[in-house]
């Protein structure tokens, strides 16, 4: 059942061996990080519109 368990948990890190240059300050972007950016930019003007009276 640990072998099963380490399996699992190493084969779904596997999305994250993504090559360098990702992220706000990389070399590229793509459309995936930009939504990512976007998303996260768009929850916080929500939250901050939420927490106003």
């Amino acid at each position: 059942m640990k072998r099963l368990t380490a399996l699992t948990a190493a084969l779904t890190t596997l999305p994250a061996l993504a090559h360098d240059g990702h992220g706000l300050f990389g070399s590229h972007w793509h459309a995936t990080d930009a939504l990512g950016f976007v998303g996260v930019a768009a929850l916080i003007g929500f939250a901050l519109w939420m927490s106003r009276k």
